[in-house]
């Protein structure tokens, strides 16, 4: 069984392809994500139809995200991250919980657009 690191590692390999329905595989059914933008999705449903609104959004708006660092054992694990956008980079990271190899909590926390 993955351990919250590989699963958070498997998370990111994923999301490179820029497919970000092939994630919902990942999350239990009933996940709950947090995003700060675009609020909170309870249930694998939920997650499965904001997963298909990030592909388009994403695309729309010229972003991408690379991972700086993953780390966390056992339940818990966190990722920095930078999301490029045309107007600059962002950071933020992740925190996630997962049990049985499944996601089922994530949330993220970017930093104020700078100035």
């Amino acid at each position: 069984m993955r351990d919250a690191k590989q699963t958070i590692e498997l998370f990111w390999q994923t999301q490179d392809s820029g497919d970000y329905t092939a994630l919902v595989p990942l999350f239990s059914e009933d996940a709950v994500l947090v995003d700060p933008i675009f609020g909170t999705f309870t249930g694998r449903d939920a997650i499965a139809g904001f997963m298909a609104k990030m592909v388009q959004e994403m695309g729309d708006r010229k972003t991408h995200f690379t991972v700086i660092e993953i780390s966390g054992a056992g339940e818990t694990a966190w990722a920095q991250w930078v999301a490029h956008t045309p107007a600059g980079d962002v950071q933020g990271c992740g925190l996630y919980k997962v049990r049985d190899g499944m996601l089922t909590y994530y949330r993220d926390y970017m930093n104020a657009a700078s100035s």
